[in-house]
This record gives C-alpha cells, sequence and structure tokens, in this order.
C-alpha cells in the first residue's frame, strides 16, 4: 500500500521534519513540496541534512489531486489555502496550523468550518474519531505535552483544583522566521516568559478537557518560557489531590496501556530521552497533598511533524507506529 502524500509549506520546521519522516516512511510516495519562498529550489538547499537523500524540488503549486495532504503553512494560511484552492472531497487534510483545532462555537471533537469538519488529533484523546475522520486539525506543541499531563485526571472527574503549568521550549518552537528572541546571541544562556496565562495553545487545552470533565473545570495557569536550546519542551504541572502516588500511577499507566508513543516512568526523566522520538513521557511525583506530573515531549515531532504522521496512519488504517520508530540522542 502506498499513499500519494503532498505538502504545502514544506520549507519550515514542521514541514522539513515531515518531509523526513515522509521520505523514510514504507507505505508513502511523496508526489510534492510546495514553498512559494523556495520555489524552484532542491529540497536539501533549505534541509541541507536531506542532501543526497532525494532530488525533490519545491514547486509553486499544489499537484493535487493526492490521498493525503500536510499543511504545515503557517496560522491563517491553511484556511487561505483552502479557500483559494480545491482540494478533491476524497482528500485527507491534516492541518499542523491552529486554524481548525479550535472554535467558540464548539465544546466537543469535532470544528466545524464550512463544509469541512475537522477532528482534534491527539490520537491519546480519541484515537477511533480519527481513524474515522477524513480531516484532521493536528495538536498544538505546548498543548499535547499539557493534554497528556492531564487527559488521565480529566477522564476521571478528578481535576477539582487550580492546575499550575510551567513549560519551556526550545527556539524550533517559534518557527524559522528572524525575530528578536530567536537570533542566537540572545537565546544562548538566556531564558525568559512570554504570554503567560494567555498562551493560545490553553483555548484547545480547555476543550478538550471539557470535553472529558464537563462539570467542575479547574483553571488552568500557564506560564510558558523560552529555553537556550532548539529543540523539545519540558513541562510540570501541579495540583492538589488525595490520591496517593501509587493510585495516580495506576490510573496513569491504565489510561495509556495500548498508546504506544505515550510512557509513564517512575525513573525522574530528561529532555534528550524525547528529542528526535515521537514520544511523550510521563512522570508523577506526590508532595503532601500536590500531585506534581512532569510531560516531556520533541515539539517538532510529538508537538506536530510527527503526530501528523501518526494520525495519517490511524485515518489510512496502517499500524500506529509506522514510520516512527526514532531513536534519541543520549550523548
Amino acid at each position: 500500500m502506498k499513499i500519494k502524500a503532498g505538502i504545502v509549506g514544506g520549507a519550515g520546521y514542521a514541514g522539513g521534519e515531515l518531509l523526513r519522516l515522509l521520505l523514510l516512511h514504507p507505505n508513502v510516495e511523496l508526489a510534492f513540496v510546495q514553498s512559494r519562498s523556495q520555489a524552484g529550489k532542491p529540497v536539501h538547499t533549505a534541509h541541507p541534512d536531506l542532501l543526497g537523500e532525494t532530488d525533490i524540488s519545491f514547486s509553486a503549486d499544489a499537484a493535487i489531486p493526492v490521498e493525503v495532504l500536510f499543511l504545515c503553512a503557517g496560522h491563517g494560511e491553511a484556511a487561505r489555502f483552502l479557500a483559494e484552492n480545491e482540494v478533491p472531497a476524497e482528500t485527507k487534510i491534516i492541518d499542523l496550523s491552529q486554524d481548525f483545532r479550535w472554535n467558540e462555537k464548539t465544546i466537543c471533537d469535532v470544528v466545524e468550518a464550512g463544509e469541512r469538519s475537522f477532528v482534534y488529533g491527539l490520537p491519546e484523546l480519541q484515537r477511533e474519531q480519527i481513524r474515522q475522520a477524513k480531516h484532521i486539525a493536528n495538536p498544538g506543541c505546548f498543548a499535547t505535552g499539557i493534554q497528556l499531563a492531564l487527559l488521565p485526571l480529566a477522564k476521571q472527574n478528578m481535576l477539582q483544583s487550580d492546575v499550575h503549568v510551567s513549560g519551556i521550549t526550545g527556539s524550533t518552537g517559534a518557527g524559522q522566521s528572524l525575530s528578536a528572541t530567536s537570533h542566537f546571541s540572545w537565546r544562548t544562556e538566556n531564558i525568559s516568559t512570554y504570554k503567560v496565562m494567555e498562551h493560545q495553545h490553553l483555548r484547545e487545552i480547555n476543550r478538550s478537557l471539557l470535553y472529558l470533565q464537563p462539570e467542575d473545570q479547574s483553571n488552568i495557569h500557564f506560564i510558558p518560557y523560552r529555553g537556550p536550546f532548539a529543540r523539545g519542551i519540558f513541562i510540570t504541572a501541579y495540583l492538589q489531590t488525595a490520591i496517593s502516588l501509587e493510585e495516580a500511577q495506576a490510573l496513569y499507566g491504565n489510561y495509556y496501556a495500548g498508546h504506544p508513543f505515550t510512557i509513564v516512568t517512575d525513573q525522574n526523566p530528561d529532555l534528550k530521552q524525547v528529542v528526535n522520538t515521537n514520544k511523550c513521557v510521563l512522570h508523577l511525583q506526590k508532595h503532601g497533598n500536590m500531585l506534581v506530573i512532569t510531560s516531556l515531549i520533541d515539539n517538532l515531532l510529538k508537538g506536530a511533524a510527527g503526530q501528523a504522521v501518526q494520525n495519517m496512519n490511524l485515518v489510512f488504517g496502517l499500524e500506529e507506529t509506522t514510520g516512527l520508530k526514532l531513536k534519541a540522542t543520549s550523548f
């Protein structure tokens, strides 16, 4: 089985990671990689690590039809692309932007966008809905890490107190465009907060938690940090709860049983365990009446391109881990 795939917006970080994964995927034939800024150039000019791996060049236009279309353009660009281009009804769409993750009218597992319905693509939340979907809204990176830290509690109606979350992300989370806070000279040996208590991913996090726990909604207080490294997200969440550490470990172990990429460990993890993988590693601690949950992901893989391929595998009935058995670099 070969799935004919295309990428719109393939010159950025997420597009580059997706390109690498699809080139190595045993069930994918890559039909095109579109980029207005790089049109006509070999893909290795934007992604030097692909030198010698492929002779594909960026195209100015999307060579539709394909069986699956990945939208890696910036926020707002995905909706604009679908408005301006005819995409056949049978083409599966997986959007990596925030354009179809959330709207004010919907508190459920599907977002209506004109004639299309987008299923929220977090497999650990709704794997079976994804299997039946035609259009997928890939979750945000911080949203993925925070939700995986809290879903087992929400499922059992155990989010009964405010949740305090801090999360530090690598510079690739800001995208490829240069800004004052992405220059090496500013970022290295430095750290800062941004979008304190108002990060855009809170909308989809609250929506998913409300879907699982419709009553007694907890407040999520989130402080994001810019980290002095390239990739990865390290999240710490804590809340008051009466359950013991053993009960919490059993709860999380049962919830994620059968989910191959989310791993609960009793050892204190570090970021290198997940960088370059599609894993989320969770660790639980109990201090008095506070449950502390550590959640680690690679922002470009489980937080973006890897999860998009995971969703593609589910949509096309493939083994969920196909093309995603990636190795972390420990040293």
